[in-house]
């Protein structure tokens, strides 16, 4: 009888660690049940339309884009003097229109607005591959540097 008390402890054990380990998944889950995406990207003048090459720029955008459509972007560049950052809705290889404006918080670095989000159109295009961050300066208004596209998932 011990053995089987020892067996049902530790039975007892493992569902209770098991459970604990799904609650605590569930707590980054969206309303949907799909999680958060969270992309730290790199920056670069070779990503950007012309291409912006032989210079130190550089820099790391961190974009959140919830299950519920909102966006959350902090970006920091280096090597430049910035003038603006924002989110782009356009394929790689092209210039698109801008989304979502980023408000400078510091010398180099931007961040999204409280409670900015994509509309429905926008968060398919996010789905399909097709967002990106940029950042702007004087001596490239068009855009300094670029990321990758965001992966949507």
């Amino acid at each position: 009888m011990s053995a089987n008390l020892g067996k049902r402890r530790l039975i007892a054990a493992v569902a209770a660690v098991a459970a604990v380990t799904v609650l605590g998944a569930c707590t980054s889950m969206g309303q949907t049940g799909a999680m958060s995406n969270t992309q730290t990207l790199t920056l670069s003048g070779a990503n950007e339309v012309p291409p912006v090459l032989g210079s130190p720029m550089s820099g790391t955008a961190t974009v959140t884009i919830n299950p519920d459509r909102t966006v959350s972007v902090k970006v920091a560049v280096t090597g430049m003097t910035a003038t603006a950052s924002h989110i782009h809705e356009g394929p790689a290889g092209t210039i698109g229109k801008v989304i979502v404006p980023f408000t400078k918080t510091g010398d180099n670095t931007f961040a999204s607005a409280e409670g900015a989000k994509l509309t429905e159109e926008q968060y398919a295009a996010y789905k399909a591959g097709n967002l990106y961050v940029n950042v702007h300066s004087a001596a490239h208004p068009v855009g300094e540097i670029r990321s990758p596209q965001l992966k949507g998932g």
